[in-house]
């Protein structure tokens, strides 16, 4: 319904990313990211995305957003950084 709201290309992103569109996955997440920078969800995903195509660099970028929000998708996207567990999903 509403394409350019950020939990919509967070959703899309996911999605690509899962299917194994890694490129179009990133392209929907950066997107979502214009209009929320601290969108938390996509901070996460996008991070995931970035530790399965071997950019830990660019992983930790988006940590680095998500370190003051006392929240679950920074806990989980450090877990898997540090290699202490995969993806819930």
């Amino acid at each position: 319904e509403k394409p350019n709201q950020p939990d919509t290309l967070n959703y899309l992103g996911f999605a690509t990313r899962k299917l194994g569109d890694y490129e179009k996955g990133e392209e929907y997440y950066l997107l979502g990211l214009q209009i929320d920078p601290d969108h938390k969800g996509i901070n996460e995903y996008l991070g995931e995305l970035y530790v399965v195509t071997d950019r830990i660099d660019l992983a930790k970028e988006r940590l680095s957003v998500l370190k003051n929000c006392n929240c679950e998708e920074y806990k989980e996207l450090k877990e898997i950084i540090e290699g202490k567990k995969q993806s819930k999903y």
